[in-house]
This record gives structure tokens, C-alpha cells and sequence, in this order.
């Protein structure tokens, strides 16, 4: 008789196999059951239960049941006693798997498709799973999680084990369970998902959208699915309130990943056959050529989402697997807000609009790529009376298109560069002018000059924080003297994720941070984080504010940056003062719920004043 082994009496085992619920020696002990009962240095007599003792446990099986399977297979020689449960219609085979997992000490557990970690997949790929009936499901640190249908297979478990370098726990499933996983991740398949997402798609009119005669990518990409696939990407994108689409070609799919409050997200996948006239639509649209794929290429389309406008820029950049389209969203419903919605404190944005408000000098804004430093300068160009005021922007690209500017599109290959144009616009009448960077020692030397002559320029840096702003623009080459007589003043931003309002929960703050939070009279035990819903994608966030630190140029510094402006000297000077770092500003905005101490922690650092010596210290 065919029998499973599961032993009340095991002996301790070297395995890198664990159960699902903890018991991976016992689990492998029972797998290896036979050997150990028939081992010749064995003395200890074990009591040996199979399945058919599970499912009387269970309650599947009556006693006379019991004993007429065993009758029968004590009659039928070499017969499998899970062949003549099923077949005699004793139990069903759901309840056999049961009964093995539990005999094996292993967690049976229904397996979808949205349990599976892709990730996860790949390290055994389509065809291995199909094979050998064994599914990964996740990765938590060295652990590979599979299900399989097989649990007593050890030689399987051990060839999953030497092919991934990882440690096991093994669960168990139905076999319908793994075809749904494999039907969702085989490729050939990908299209009919693709199909259905397709009849909910929003329509988007491509306002600059100019049709080429071109080869048989185009002709692929006129077809209507790949159209609405490549209108869908982006709509759903603005729909999600993503910055960022990021369309990346893989060996056997292609990965969609929307960023979306700074942090990238997967989206969807599609059939890595699909891509190639997925990235022609983009370039059509874009007004690019599609015929080249070896070279990156940049472009823009303009389109229209229920009346509202939508600029996207794209970005297309060959990878060994094809081409990745990046593609932002400037979506002119971002701007439409005023200062008072851009996360400053009152007393910080009481400051800055006194800056803009000064007849010349040079105001900053400051910060990494994606910190929101245009959206602060448009909100601040939306305060001012442009009826009254000639109002000039220099702009690579020009993001959003403002009816009370005159925005100038920087062109280097024909030579119209931030200088240039800076040189030119002077020459216009300005009142205001606004420089979407300063790169250079020459824009920066014209940007001063015109600050030097009446005018108020407003212009961006990427630098760590505001004190260190000044130590940058000595380094492109001005001059301290000219920096203290024509800048006003440096706000320095990051953005932070808000707390999802619909799961709020209390914690307490590390040790590390806790000193700063007491100090301004925020309670470290009652803070609040969201634990993760569906409304937030399971983060814990959703949208979010600025942090900031404004530094004011008034005489005492002035004379500071005559003297010694160094990053040192400067923050020195700026804590001296009591103002309010990004980190302060950021730690008010945690005692209010509005966000985490860990995303202040991921954007600042610290820096203050310690017996008149500047420490800096990076706690994330």
C-alpha cells in the first residue's frame, strides 16, 4: 500500500525548508518519514498516522469509512490510497490536499494571481512552474514563499532551492490555482487582458499630432487597440494623479510604472510583443521619428482630457531590451493653486511674499529635480499684477503655458540658450523675469546685472538647502560682493506624502527623533500614519505638501556673505538667526498629522547649532 508518513516522534533535521505556519522541521521530518522508520541506528519506535487519519480527524471520514479504505488497500497491493479516496468518492480532492498539507504541517491556502509577487515569478519563469507544479509567490528578505500541489516532491523543493540560492516556505495549493498564475503571466495571454482593459478607456485628443508616411511599426501603430492602449497609459495616469509614466521594455513583458506622489508604482504589464508599436504611437503622437530606434529622442504632445489641457513631455532612450519611454505629465490643474496651498507656514509665507513683492533683486527657489520648484514660481507669478507688469519667462521646456507671460522656449541647438535669451529679454521692457534655471557662470552673470538694474528675477538652483545656495554661486563664478548686493532672498523646498485621511492610525516616534519632537512641544507617543488602504495603493499616503526653509538676505547677512561664504558660515549664520530649517518645518508638520517623521527623514537632513559649530546628520 502507497502511503503518506507523518510522525508524532521526530528527530531534529538540517532543512531550508519552512512550513507556512512555522514548523519546517516537522514538515520535513514527515517528508522524510520513510527513511527515518527504516533507518538501522534508529531505536525509537514512532507512531506513524497517514492521510487517511487526517481526514478521520477532520471529520471527513467515519469510522467504518476508515476501516473499509484501509480494507481496501490492504486488498489492492501497491494501490494509492489518495486514488481510492478520490475515486470512491470518499472525499473530494480539495479535501486530500487539505489533509496532505496538514499531515506534512504545511498552510494550504487558496492561491490568485494578485497574490503573486512577479518578481517572485521570474525566478523560476513560466515553463519551471508549469512543470514541476510549483509557484513562487514572494520574496521577504532570503526566503522564497511558494505553493505547490506537490508538497511531498522534495526533489523538486531542493532543485527550486539550489536554482534560487534561497530558503523555502512552502504552502499548499490547488493545481486550478497555479494555471490561473500561469495563465495571467504567460505572455501569449497578455493580450486578451489588454483587450478588456480596453473597453473602459477614456478618450484623449491629441491636439499636435502629425501623421507620417513611414514603414510597418506605424502601420501597427495606427491600428485602433495599440491607440487606445497608448491613450489609456495616459489618461489612467492623470486620473491616478501620476507625474510620470515610465514605459520599460523587459525580456518577456513590458512594465508600466506610474510615479505617483514621488514614489513609482507598477501599474500594469503588457506583451512584450506589444511594445514596439506601443513606443511608435508615442513618437507619432510626439511628432518624432520612428524609423529611428538607436538614438534618444525628445518630444512633447498636447492633449485634451474632457475640455482640459494636458502637456506631456516625452523621453525615449534605447535599452537592451528596446526602447523606454519616460513621459511627463504637466497637468496646468497643478498650478492652478495659490501660494497658500503650496504647504508654507504662515510666518514663511508672509516672508516670501514680501520677496516677491520687491521692485529688483534676485529670489531663489531651491531643491532637487521633482521638488516643486516651478509649480512655487508660477504660483508666485499668479500673485503678481501682470496688467500693471511685463512679466518674461526663459523656460527649457516651457512647461505650462501662462496667458499673463511672455514665455521663451530655450532652443541650444540653434542657439537661443538661457544667456541669450536672458540678454534678449532684457532688451523687452521687463519687469519681472523669471529663469527656469541658472546652469552657468553666464546666466548667472546676467541674471545679477539685471538685479543689479531694476529688475526682479526669479530663477531656480539644485542645491541641499537654502544656506548652501550662496556657496553655490560663488562656485559658478560670481562674486561674493555681487551675490550680498543683488539677492534678497533663498527658499529652499521638498515635498513630503500626506497621511491617507482614510487610515489613520497612531504611533510612536523612534528614539532618534524624539528629543526633536519635545522641543516643540509635539506628544512622540500620538502621532499619526496611515496604515495602508485601497484608497492610498495599501502606502499609508496620499497627495503631497511642501516643506520648506526661507532665507532672508537683510544687511547683518550681507555683510556675512562679504566676509565668509562658506556652506559653513552660511548655515551658521542661518540657524544663528532662528529660522526654521526644513527639518523644523517638517517635524510641525508631523506634529499636525499632516505627514510621517520617515518621509522628513527621507528629504532633509539635519543641521543646527552646537556650541557655535554647524553639525550636519542624516538620520534616515
Amino acid at each position: 500500500m502507497k502511503r503518506l508518513f507523518g510522525l508524532e516522534k521526530k528527530q531534529e533535521s538540517e532543512t531550508g525548508v519552512n512550513s507556512g505556519t512555522g514548523t519546517g522541521g516537522e514538515a520535513q521530518q514527515g517528508i522524510r518519514g520513510l527513511s527515518c522508520l527504516y533507518s538501522p541506528q534508529r531505536t525509537e519506535v514512532a507512531h506513524v498516522r497517514d492521510i487517511v487519519d487526517i481526514l478521520s480527524d477532520m471529520g471527513k471520514l467515519a469510522p467504518e469509512k476508515v476501516e473499509q479504505i484501509r480494507a481496501e488497500a490492504s486488498s489492492r497491493r501497491g494501490a494509492d490510497v489518495e486514488q481510492i479516496l478520490v475515486a470512491g468518492k470518499y472525499v473530494t480532492p480539495e479535501d486530500v490536499l487539505i489533509a496532505k498539507a496538514e499531515l506534512l504541517g504545511y498552510q494550504f491556502k487558496n492561491i490568485t494571481p494578485e497574490d503573486v509577487d512577479r518578481k517572485a515569478f521570474d525566478k523560476l519563469g513560466l515553463q519551471y512552474v508549469r512543470a514541476n507544479k510549483i509557484v513562487p509567490v514572494a520574496v521577504r528578505d532570503h526566503l522564497l514563499v511558494v505553493a505547490t500541489t506537490e508538497p511531498t516532491n522534495v526533489f523538486a523543493l531542493d532543485d527550486v532551492k539550489r536554482q534560487t540560492g534561497m530558503s523555502l516556505e512552502v504552502m499548499v495549493c490547488h493545481q486550478k490555482d497555479i494555471d490561473a498564475v500561469c495563465d495571467e503571466f504567460d505572455e501569449s495571454k497578455l493580450g486578451y487582458d489588454v483587450d478588456e482593459i480596453m473597453n473602459d478607456m477614456a478618450d484623449i485628443e491629441v491636439v499636435k499630432d502629425v501623421e507620417e508616411d513611414a514603414e510597418d511599426l506605424e502601420k501597427s501603430a495606427g491600428e485602433s487597440p495599440v491607440i487606445k492602449f497608448a491613450n489609456y497609459l495616459i489618461s489612467n495616469a492623470v486620473r491616478e494623479g501620476a507625474s510620470d509614466i515610465h514605459i520599460e521594455p523587459k525580456e518577456k513583458y513590458t512594465k508600466i510604472r506610474y510615479r505617483i506622489d514621488g514614489i513609482l508604482f507598477e501599474s500594469m504589464q503588457a506583451p512584450a510583443k506589444m511594445h514596439p508599436a506601443i513606443v511608435s504611437r508615442i513618437k507619432i503622437m510626439a511628432n518624432l521619428d520612428i524609423s529611428e530606434r538607436r538614438v534618444p529622442q525628445d518630444g512633447k504632445i498636447a492633449v485634451l482630457m474632457g475640455g482640459r489641457g494636458v502637456d506631456l513631455r516625452i523621453s525615449i532612450l534605447p535599452t537592451s531590451h528596446g526602447e523606454k519611454v519616460v513621459i511627463r505629465i504637466l497637468d496646468s490643474k497643478s498650478i492652478s493653486y495659490g501660494l497658500e496651498e503650496t504647504g508654507m507656514e504662515s510666518d514663511i509665507l508672509a516672508s516670501f511674499r514680501e520677496q516677491i513683492s520687491m521692485p529688483h533683486g534676485i529670489l531663489l527657489v531651491t531643491g532637487p529635480t521633482g521638488s516643486g520648484k516651478s509649480t512655487t514660481l508660477y504660483s508666485a507669478l499668479k500673485q503678481m499684477d501682470s496688467e500693471a507688469l511685463n512679466v518674461s519667462t526663459v523656460e527649457d521646456p516651457v512647461e505650462y503655458d501662462l496667458e499673463y507671460c511672455n514665455q521663451v522656449q530655450v532652443n541650444e541647438k540653434v542657439g537661443m540658450t538661457f544667456a541669450a535669451a536672458l540678454r534678449s529679454l532684457l532688451r523687452q521692457d521687463p519687469d519681472i523675469v523669471m529663469v527656469g534655471e541658472i546652469r552657468d557662470h553666464e546666466t548667472s552673470r546676467i541674471a545679477v546685472q539685471a538685479a543689479l538694474t531694476g529688475h526682479l528675477v526669479l530663477s531656480t538652483l539644485h542645491t541641499n538647502d537654502a544656506p548652501s545656495t550662496i556657496s553655490r554661486m560663488v562656485n559658478i563664478g560670481i562674486e561674493p560682493y555681487l551675490i550680498a548686493a543683488s539677492l534678497n532672498g533663498i527658499l529652499a523646498q521638498r515635498l513630503v506624502r500626506r497621511v491617507c485621511p482614510h487610515c489613520q492610525e497612531t504611533y510612536s516616534a523612534p528614539d532618534k527623533i524624539r528629543g526633536y519632537l519635545e522641543k516643540i512641544g509635539a506628544d512622540p507617543d500620538n502621532l499619526i500614519c496611515g496604515k495602508g488602504c485601497d484608497k492610498c495603493r495599501e502606502s499609508g499616503y496620499s497627495g503631497r505638501a511642501g516643506i520648506h526653509e526661507l532665507l532672508v538676505v537683510d544687511e547683518e547677512f550681507r555683510d556675512r556673505i562679504n566676509k565668509d561664504a562658506s556652506v559653513e558660515s552660511m548655515r551658521r549664520a542661518f540657524v544663528k538667526a532662528g529660522n526654521d530649517t526644513m527639518f523644523d518645518d517638517g517635524l510641525k508638520k508631523v506634529a499636525r498629522g499632516i505627514t510621517t517623521v520617515e518621509e522628513v527623514l527621507r528629504v532633509t537632513e539635519i543641521y543646527g547649532k552646537n556650541e557655535d559649530e554647524v553639525f550636519v546628520e542624516n538620520l534616515s
